[in-house]
C-alpha cells in the first residue's frame, strides 16, 4: 500500500478493476442468503447491505451494515458457506468477484494484501463495538451507547433497522423512543 493511500482506496481500485461485475439490489434484495456457499466478494459503491442473523427467539441482529466503501463479510472471503444473510437496505450498488480471483490477487499483490489486513482490522474494531453495546442490559443503555458514538436518531421508517442493529426488539425499541419524547 502506498503511503499516505488509505486502505479502502486501494481496495476500491482492485474492485473496480476489470475482473469486478456491477450490481444493483432492491430495498430489501437478497445478496446470498445464510447457509449460501461462498462465491462472491462485494464492494458497497451506493446504499447499505446488512448482514443478519436471527436469535433463537426470531430477533434479527444485524452483524455488520457495508455501507459505501465496505467489503460485505470480509470473514466470507476465508469460509466455504456464508453464515448469515445479506440484505440490500434501500438502494444499493455494489461491485462483486469471485472469491477465487480475490483470493488470488491477496497473494499477488503485497499492496492489496495490506490494505485488506487493515480493513479486517477495521472490521473487528467495529465488530467489538457492536459487542459491547449488545452487553449493555437495557434498551436505553444500548440506545445512549450508540448515540453516543456520534450518530443521530434515523427517520421512522429507519427504527425497525436500528433496532436490529441494537439487538433489541422494534417493540422495545419504540417504547423507549416514546419515553424519551414525553421527557422532551
Amino acid at each position: 500500500m502506498a503511503a499516505g493511500v488509505s486502505p479502502v482506496t486501494t481496495i476500491r481500485a482492485y474492485f473496480e478493476s476489470d475482473s469486478g461485475t456491477r450490481r444493483q439490489l432492491q430495498d430489501g434484495e437478497a445478496l446470498f442468503h445464510d447457509g449460501d456457499p461462498v462465491r462472491q466478494m462485494g464492494f458497497v459503491l451506493e446504499g447499505m447491505v446488512r448482514l443478519l442473523r436471527h436469535t433463537a427467539g426470531g430477533v434479527p441482529v444485524v452483524l455488520q451494515a457495508a455501507g459505501p466503501g465496505d467489503v460485505i463479510a470480509e470473514a466470507s472471503a476465508y469460509s466455504v458457506n456464508y453464515h448469515c444473510g445479506a440484505i440490500s437496505h434501500g438502494q444499493t450498488r455494489l461491485i462483486v468477484q469471485p472469491v477465487s480471483v480475490f483470493r488470488a490477487a491477496l497473494l499477488a499483490d503485497a499492496a492489496l494484501a495490506e490494505a485488506w489486513a487493515a480493513q479486517l482490522a477495521h472490521a473487528v474494531q467495529r465488530a467489538r463495538t457492536r459487542a459491547e453495546l449488545r452487553t449493555l442490559r437495557t434498551v436505553a443503555g444500548r440506545l445512549d451507547a450508540w448515540l453516543g458514538e456520534n450518530r443521530t436518531l434515523p427517520d421512522r421508517g429507519q427504527w425497525q433497522a436500528l433496532a436490529a442493529e441494537l439487538g433489541v426488539s422494534r417493540e422495545a425499541l419504540y417504547r423507549e423512543l416514546a419515553v424519551r419524547r414525553t421527557r422532551g
